[in-house]
């Protein structure tokens, strides 16, 4: 029997890095999924400097909103 320590065991894998990034879908920047709000409309990611800005839709639903 052989141990996955020694030459001749089980292929080792390689570290992924664990990574909680998301995209904005208001401005397309990459930021920490902890650091955003949801969508007001959709739900999607709205990142934590876009909804300082007072940004509370992503820009699909921005564009189905009328202008007034």
């Amino acid at each position: 029997m052989t141990d996955a320590n020694q030459p001749g065991g089980p292929a080792q894998e390689p570290e992924v890095p664990a990574t909680d990034a998301m995209r904005c879908r208001s401005c397309g920047n990459e930021e920490r999924a902890s650091e955003g709000y949801p969508c007001s409309r959709c739900g999607t990611f709205i990142c934590l400097i876009c909804t300082f800005r007072g940004i509370t839709l992503c820009a699909s639903c921005r564009g189905e909103t009328p202008v007034a």
